[in-house]
């Protein structure tokens, strides 16, 4: 059981890590929203299955199996959120006026 979580646990950080340095390297605004969307749905869902599973097996109980649950709970409550949160962010963006970034921008940068 140890084994399975701390995998689940690594899988987790894994895609914390690549989703931050994603948002690092990506060079513009909307580039930058998918490795966020991915952060926050796969990191969590890895990490909060690990807890959930180390609660449920190592201290087995009702309480035990209710905290489990709202864990889930709270794993499926981002999922739903997620997709809407990033897309109303990306549509203010689309609103204030940002534009995608280009070819054009890397050489008007080099000049």
């Amino acid at each position: 059981m140890n084994i399975v979580v701390t995998v689940l646990l690594a899988a987790g950080l894994f895609f914390f890590l690549v989703g931050i340095i994603g948002i690092i390297r990506f060079p513009d605004f909307y580039s930058r929203m998918h490795p966020a969307g991915m952060l926050d749905t796969m990191g969590l869902l890895l990490s909060m299955l690990a807890i959930a599973v180390y609660i449920l097996f190592d201290h087995f109980s009702y309480l035990s199996v209710f905290s489990s649950l709202k864990i889930l709970l709270i794993v499926i409550f981002v999922y739903i959120t997620s997709p809407i949160a990033s897309h109303a962010i990306m549509d203010a963006g689309v609103r204030a006026g940002l534009q995608p970034w280009t070819r054009e921008d890397l050489t008007k940068e080099e000049t």
